[in-house]
């Protein structure tokens, strides 16, 4: 299992750059960031500092959306910054959540985000690509590959994930609903004639080695933030499609307040229970976080990505380091 991280642009470039640094040295093999312009800093020059301050990391979006970035500003930006990193820039992408919301806009059809990725794809590695009715190349580019990590729990968004990307991202670290979104994924990929293993799997969940009742007040916020996509699942598709145990928690959900968006104690979490936060997170001393990550490894995960906004950040990395990360080498 590979690990990564994600950061909340909320740090410092400073601090950024030096959890960055801290990350790659304890094992990671991965870093990601949120994408939400008005929230959070850029992400794009974050992801300048963060290749400069690294060496072999994977970076990237976790994630964008083709609406806020337009397709072709996307391409561009990613294949410079494969320039910069000598190729180490993946894609996380999505319909928009925040970084449409806060706009007051909803997020885009499937229908977009896959045109979104089709281009974006094929014009980081060097290819002609037909875009809205227009022959697009970048002429300058195609020295290597773009590995498109697509987000999404629907089952439009996992039948297109096995068709056309790399990787899967499922935010959240529940091994039973990570098991019944992979084999969706891996269906669809058969379905398209791919391999069904050919399709990485990431879980993306807050996680804290502490304990358990610290990490559950100080993760909370995250199954709150799950409920935004479950919400909307639930308004598309009949709940007898859907599991249970993604859609029971939402009942008592009032409302969510994206100014505080992924914020520990943010009230945006009052509804959110001990056992679904243990569900949907990883919490407990580095033993539980080893048997749990194993559960997920059983059911699939290729990735885990530690949302890495919960307060002692770097001492949550050592922790990773010299007690998590090791069981998987």
């Amino acid at each position: 299992m590979d690990f990564g991280f994600t950061l909340k642009p909320e740090n410092d470039l400073k601090r950024t750059v030096e959890l960055t640094k801290r990350a790659e040295a304890n094992g990671f093999s991965y870093g990601w960031l949120f994408d939400s312009h008005v929230l959070w800093r850029e992400a794009y020059v974050l992801l300048t500092l963060m290749a400069q301050a690294s060496e072999r990391l994977r970076l990237g979006t976790c994630v964008t959306n083709p609406a806020t970035r337009e397709p072709s500003v996307t391409a561009s930006a990613l294949a410079v910054l494969d320039e910069l990193s000598e190729g180490r820039m993946d894609l996380g992408i999505g319909r928009g959540d925040s970084a449409r919301r806060v706009l007051g806009k909803p997020p885009t059809t499937m229908a977009t985000l896959e045109e979104a990725i089709v281009a974006i794809k094929g014009l980081v590695e060097g290819r002609s690509v037909e875009y809205e009715g227009t022959e697009l190349q970048l002429p300058w580019t195609g020295k290597w590959t773009l590995p498109v990590w697509v987000a999404g729990y629907g089952p439009m968004a996992l039948a297109m994930t096995g068709r056309i990307a790399d990787g899967v991202i499922l935010q959240l670290a529940d091994p039973d609903l990570i098991r019944w979104f992979v084999d969706q994924v891996r269906e669809a990929a058969v379905a398209a004639g791919r391999a069904p293993d050919s399709i990485l799997i990431q879980s993306a969940a807050a996680a804290y080695v502490g304990p358990r009742e610290v990490g559950r007040e100080r993760t909370r916020w995250f199954p709150a933030l799950v409920s935004n996509h479950v919400v909307d699942l639930v308004n598309k598709y009949p709940r007898e499609e859907l599991p249970a145990s993604l859609t029971g928690y939402i009942r008592d959900r009032e409302g969510y307040d994206y100014l505080h968006h992924a914020e520990v104690g943010s009230s945006n979490a009052a509804f959110v229970g001990d056992d679904v936060t243990d569900r949907f997170c990883v919490l407990g001393p580095p033993e539980e976080h080893v048997a749990k990550l194993h559960e997920l490894a059983a059911a699939g995960v290729d990735q885990f990505n530690v949302y890495l906004m919960n307060g002692d950040e770097e001492a949550q990395l050592e922790a990773y380091g010299r007690d998590v990360i090791p069981a998987f080498a």
